[in-house]
């Protein structure tokens, strides 16, 4: 015989729920659908979503740059949320033209040359006018690889440095100097200090990619690590 039922539950008290029978795979709801790829006005529309830094471009407001915003652009990977067109840098720091840039590449840009302004004084007596950049945006993988991560010239966070222009003696073109001279002296300098103002900085020396110009971009790494060569 079943053992007597424990004093207090009656015979209508609440049974134990009862579980639903095991769905067949047959019954099995699917997985909702994979979104379509983006591209064209959806990827666009991603891009535009992107929040503006706008403390950023409070920043070159104050420091004089030269800028417009451009409408987002899509390209792939390759896109930019946020393109501004810079003109000029502050302190009539000429750039040759409009070039596409990110606003904290601008920034950086604008931030580090006013320490070469510095440095031209110091080691050249002479006063910084322009400074010629061989590119800021191409979407391409870095050193031109087929197979490489993509270069930070694929956002517009990069710029190639080819040479400074002075207000009353020839330019510096960026490459091998010789030994003791004043504008090897003056190179080293700015060199050294574009890692104040950069993540990355590549030079003559880092390796046959950067043998006639001065790579600066503002690339994110972990632990706000700093690649200087």
């Amino acid at each position: 015989m079943p053992p007597d039922r424990p004093a207090g539950l009656s015979q209508d008290a609440t049974p134990a729920p009862t579980l639903p029978p095991p769905v067949s795979p047959e019954e099995a709801p699917l997985p909702p659908a994979r979104p379509p790829e983006l591209s064209g006005e959806e990827a666009a529309r991603l891009a535009a979503a992107a929040p503006e830094d706008a403390e950023c471009l409070h920043r070159l407001d104050a420091l004089g740059v030269t800028y417009a915003k451009l409408t987002p652009t899509v390209n792939g990977q390759c896109s930019l949320p946020h393109p501004l067109s810079v003109g000029a840098l502050g302190n009539g720091i000429d750039i040759g033209g409009s070039t596409v840039m990110t606003c904290r590449l601008a920034e950086g840009m604008m931030r580090w040359t006013a320490q070469v302004q510095q440095i031209a004084q110091k080691e050249l007596g002479e006063t910084l006018k322009g400074i010629t950049l061989g590119g800021t945006y191409v979407c391409r993988g870095q050193n031109h690889g087929l197979e490489a991560q993509l270069s930070e010239h694929s956002f517009a966070n990069a710029a190639d440095v080819m040479s400074f222009t002075f207000a009353k003696r020839a330019p510096i073109s960026v490459g091998t100097l010789p030994d003791g001279s004043k504008e090897a002296a003056f190179l080293s300098a700015v060199r050294k200090t574009a890692c104040d103002d950069f993540t990355t900085v590549l030079g003559p020396g880092s390796d046959e990619h950067h043998a006639n110009h001065l790579h600066l971009d503002q690339r994110e790494r972990k632990a706000g690590y700093r690649l200087c060569q």
